[in-house]
């Protein structure tokens, strides 16, 4: 069996900059890159596209039963398709967006799309990849070598998405924030770190030194130990 790739494990809620950051420090290394929250997303879309109701538990279960789902894992040549459907900017609809939590929180859903996680993770042919989501650190990837939660204040999250996000005004954005933070943490503790996780918050720190930071617990996390 060819070695592992190093999983480099980052949760935190939406806006702390975890997609931006995560991206920058695979390129940095070289590493592949999961944003495993575009399948939540993706999945939504499916949902809608089917014409179900993304809050009933069952439409949600026959949805995931076809959802042929693929994700690129190089950040330079980021996708996503559902079938032979790009849906890589249909995902980041505010509709799509605001239908993510009712998926998000169907427990079969989470255990299946878990598994398919872990399967994008061990087939990256890099050598390393960096994860990034909700509950990566203590169910996708809980033994991962390197586990980080990366945070941030509310205000500054919300500030962020708002910059992001160009169709809503602050306060929606704003809103929108606090619901999914609201509905995700009924299914997932992505505020508070897990015995063993290095927080990183970046309330104070631009997006460089974010990006510094999260390089240096990498390295403190991998001196000295070998891997694969």
């Amino acid at each position: 069996m060819t070695n592992s790739p190093l999983v480099v494990a980052i949760d935190g809620p939406a806006g702390s900059g975890k997609s931006s950051v995560s991206k920058e420090v695979a390129r940095r290394r070289a590493f592949a890159y999961l944003d495993t929250g575009a399948a939540y997303r993706a999945l939504a879309w499916h949902v809608l596209a089917r014409e179900a109701d993304t809050a009933d538990a069952a439409a949600v279960i026959a949805a995931a039963n076809d959802f042929d789902y693929a994700i690129s894992t190089e950040p330079d040549k980021y996708w996503v398709r559902v079938g032979e459907t790009d849906v890589t900017e249909a995902i980041r609809e505010p509709h799509v967006s605001a239908a993510v939590s009712g998926v998000a929180r169907v427990p079969e859903v989470r255990a299946r799309v878990t598994e398919l996680f872990r399967e994008i993770i061990a087939a990256a042919p890099n050598a390393g990849i960096v994860v990034e989501g909700r509950d990566i650190t203590t169910v996708v990837a809980p033994d991962a070598p390197v586990r980080i939660l990366l945070t941030a204040a509310p205000d500054v999250r919300a500030a962020r998405r708002s910059a992001e996000v160009q169709t809503q005004d602050a306060a929606a954005v704003a809103e929108a924030l606090h619901q999914r933070d609201a509905s995700d943490s009924t299914v997932v503790d992505f505020l508070t770190a897990a015995p063993g996780v290095t927080v990183v918050d970046s309330t104070e720190l631009n997006f460089d030194q974010t990006v510094d930071a999260v390089l240096g617990v990498i390295d403190t996390c991998t001196t000295g130990s070998t891997h694969g």
